[in-house]
């Protein structure tokens, strides 16, 4: 029993360290960038003092006590993600994807003051919102390639294998290039060499696709058209796919006994969660508006990962050889930081407006958890690698009737500490038209968003980083009705 509890303990190490449950996961599913809707698309997101838009209902919910009448609404929307990768001084690889989604669907219902129900202080209305907000897209292609002189991922293999009988290799990674061939003990059976060590053509090839929708139910009432309050229950679920391909050639015929090595990875994740937000917007005199709002941390208490892998070796007059890992399944929870955010928005009457949100959060904050696990090593890495960031987002709106034109800018500032050697930093464009009437509307919004950061096949001790240069282009198109 105490053989089996060991070897579990070190497969979930592995597992941890290469397919999924670590630091970089925690992170993914932290970052939000706040979809929804067109309209609040368009001016990059700075709805936090604004309100009467079915995205604030993620953002501050106070923003449910603006709306005047009733109204249901959806968005279909467009995203490409493009990657441009440079390693090691090798020509610049780029690919991309695409894929249709819905930014929102959802409907906000106003009970106005009749009889007694919301007799005195002020109170002038209430709103009950249902719905679907989308917050993150992680639909993207990558391809990395570059010659590499100095290292291979095979001495990896060889390190996690080191102190350990062939037999007691794990599953998932070690003994896929043991039974592969790909390192082979020395004397003393718990040391081992790889049969590569550089002069390698390195190749990786990485699809991801899913996204981080959040359902929504919102209460907020209208206190003398100058205090708007609203709170929001939300159900965030999760679901990434990632497949990859990893390729290492000896395309210049310096190894002996060595074509080429090729390793599958495949991950699933799905994870369902829970969190309350609460706001508040006050209106002090007609051109001014004030918000704040407060977002407990997401318990993500069903997370599950699926995954596999798959080594392929060409040895030359060695022979070639393909083995495969049995399927993992893994549960485990994930909690992310709190976040707080401030906003200030000015309204032209009726002709225009100027908005800016300022968001708050701490990387560091995220845990990972499980029954049968610590995480102690990834919460540790959690703690040192990543820090407090803030993001903030500008917009303004203009109306020239029947159309009004939009624009924004935000700045999602880098989660790393300074030790580490990545940017992060994310920037966000766009602009937008609407076109309104009594009871229909219909919104319009581009934007393009562009970051930098570093990524590597295998321990950063070993190998120097890819530096991918991510763009995301999304086309929304939101219709609403009023009723």
């Amino acid at each position: 029993m105490k053989r089996l509890y060991f070897t579990i303990i070190i497969i979930l190490t592995a597992i941890s360290t290469t397919i999924g449950q670590n630091d970089m996961d925690a992170l993914r599913y932290s970052q939000l960038y706040y979809g929804g809707t067109a309209r609040s698309t368009a001016i990059g997101g700075a709805f936090g003092a604004l309100g009467a838009d079915f995205s604030s209902l993620s953002i501050n919910p106070a923003g449910i006590g603006l709306y005047k009448i009733s109204e249901f609404t959806f968005t279909p929307s467009f995203y490409i993600g493009r990657t441009n990768s440079d390693f090691l001084s090798s020509p610049k690889r780029e690919d991309y994807k695409y894929n249709f989604n819905m930014g929102n669907l959802g409907f906000v219902y106003t009970f106005y003051k009749r009889g007694n129900l919301f007799s005195g202080n002020g109170w002038k209305a209430a709103q009950f919102g249902f719905g679907i907000n989308r917050l993150n897209n992680f639909n993207n292609r990558m391809i990395m390639e570059g010659y590499n002189a100095g290292s291979s991922m095979l001495q990896q293999f060889a390190q996690n294998a080191t102190g350990n009988k062939p037999y007691n290799l794990n599953d998932f990674d070690s003994r896929l290039a043991y039974d592969a061939y790909l390192i082979n003990p020395t004397g003393d059976s718990t040391t081992y060499t790889a049969v590569a060590n550089g002069n390698v053509t390195q190749r990786k090839t990485v699809a991801t696709n899913g996204s981080i929708n959040e359902v929504v139910m919102s209460l907020g009432g209208n206190y003398s058209d100058k205090l708007y309050i609203g709170a929001t229950l939300g159900f965030p679920f999760i679901r990434y796919f990632e497949q990859s391909t990893y390729k290492e050639i000896d395309t210049e015929n310096k190894i002996n006994n060595f074509n080429s090595f090729t390793l599958y990875d495949d991950l699933a994740t799905t994870g369902a969660g829970i969190n309350f937000k609460f706001g508040m917007i006050y209106r002090p005199v007609d051109l001014v508006r004030l918000g704040v709002a407060f977002h407990t941390p997401t318990y993500y208490y069903s997370m599950q990962d699926e995954y596999s892998r798959k080594i392929e070796s060409d040895l030359g007059n060695q022979g070639k050889h393909s083995v495969s890992s049995p399927k993992g399944l893994y549960d485990y929870e994930l909690t992310t930081p709190v976040r707080v955010i401030g906003s200030l928005a000015f309204v032209i009457g009726e002709y225009g407006l100027i908005s800016a949100d300022y968001e708050f959060m701490d990387f560091a904050e995220s845990r990972l958890r499980a029954d049968n696990y610590d995480f102690y090593e990834e919460n540790n890495k959690i703690q040192g690698k990543y820090t407090s960031a803030a993001n903030i987002r500008l917009g303004t709106e203009w109306r020239l009737d029947p159309i009004t034109f939009r624009a924004g800018y935000g700045i999602y500032g880098s989660p790393y500490s300074t030790s580490v050697n990545n940017d992060g930093e994310r920037k966000v464009m766009s602009f937008g038209m609407g076109f309104r009437e009594k009871t229909f509307y219909m919104d319009m919004a581009y934007s393009y968003s562009k970051q930098t950061e570093n990524y590597y096949f295998y321990d950063p001790s070993l190998v120097s980083p890819v530096k991918n240069d991510i763009k995301g282009h999304n086309i929304m198109l939101t219709i609403g009705f009023k009723y």
